[in-house]
């Protein structure tokens, strides 16, 4: 099962793919979402950084370059991780820019409603 996601070894997959990559697709999501742009291009990014992906693992650690199943592996990685960073800043963003209509559900939500929520005109 590993070397269905592991290409070279399971230390340059973590170092490059799961830090380097992860962290950038966490941050380029949560930088979409913090400037109201859409999802589609969080998705988008995560394309981008999928083939800069690539490119470090076949110049660092003699991978090879255009492996279609690697890249896809690669992308689907960073194109969930992504969502989440776009998700957890939209819940933020809309939980206390919109308190008076949207409540925190979790981390990466957000429901219609601020129970146990004081009202913004009670002071």
């Amino acid at each position: 099962m590993p070397d269905l996601v592991v290409e070279v070894s399971r230390g340059d997959f973590a170092l490059i793919t799961l830090f380097l990559g992860g962290g950038a697709a966490w941050l380029s999501g949560r930088a979409i979402a913090s400037t109201w742009r859409p999802y589609r291009q969080a998705i988008f990014y995560a394309v981008l950084l999928g083939c800069v992906v690539r490119f470090f693992h076949f110049a660092l650690f003699e991978g090879t370059l255009l492996s279609l199943h690697y890249f896809l592996t690669d992308t689907a990685f960073l194109a969930a991780v992504s969502t989440l960073g776009f998700r957890a800043e939209r819940a933020a963003q809309m939980s206390t820019r919109y308190g008076w209509l949207y409540g925190k559900a979790g981390r990466f939500g957000w429901k219609a409603g601020t129970e146990g929520k004081p009202s913004p005109d009670v002071a």
